[in-house]
């Protein structure tokens, strides 16, 4: 079914548990991962670095824990092209809190598109493309500028001088969520304009692909 915009709630990730070393990442169609006595549970939201790019960086959820190990669901890591064997190990942390970001106006995101290469051979006389990945997404926010005084503010605030990596978190008025790893550039300039309320803008600049996931 068609959604709209209205609705969407908007959190930004503003506290870590500790990094935790991973000792085995499986090639699977789900990623099993391996991290002595980690403590999480079904339904944790983690940042995980990998020595595998296409993981490195990147946001999941995790399913199936036993004490050593979780599951990231959605992280199909099977193609040994992509994610060659034993060479993924890396770290991960939990995140342990949300903070929402309130009086949110004109959501965008930008990027994502696939960066073409084009080429033509002296012998032929038609040109050819192939696709060279992908460009970084990110999200920009509009917020009323008097909510300089809220929690969600103050995190965007904090998050913008120390440039950590953290986690934007979307959830749509159907439940759908989204998790655009990234880090956070919160401009306090005021855009003034006769007939709207004043607002600032915040830019969420991608460290790699988001996660969806249905609910």
């Amino acid at each position: 079914m068609a959604q709209v915009p209205t609705g969407s709630t908007f959190f930004i990730a503003s506290a870590f548990a500790a990094s935790k070393t991973t000792t085995i990442v499986t090639n699977a169609s789900e990623a099993v991962v391996t991290v002595t006595t980690h403590g999480y549970t079904n339904g944790d939201i983690v940042e995980i670095t990998s020595g595998w790019g296409r993981l490195n960086r990147r946001n999941f959820r995790i399913k199936s824990v036993t004490t050593d190990t979780f599951v990231l669901e959605g992280a199909d890591t099977s193609s040994t092209s992509f994610y060659p064997v034993g060479t993924g190990l890396g770290s991960v942390r939990k995140i342990t809190a949300f903070t929402q970001i309130t009086t949110t106006m004109n959501p965008q995101s930008t990027g994502g598109d696939p960066k073409t290469v084009t080429y033509k051979y002296i012998e032929s006389d038609v040109e050819y493309s192939i696709n060279d990945g992908f460009t970084a997404t990110s999200y920009t926010l509009e917020l009323d500028a008097d909510s300089i005084g809220s929690a969600g503010y103050a995190a965007l605030k904090t998050l913008t001088e120390v440039q950590t990596d953290t986690c934007l978190k979307i959830v749509t008025r159907n439940g759908a969520l989204i998790f655009q790893p990234c880090t956070v550039a919160l401009n306090e300039a005021i855009r003034m304009q006769d007939g709207q309320i004043n607002r600032v803008n915040v830019s969420f600049n991608g460290n790699n692909r988001l996660t969806r996931y249905a609910s």
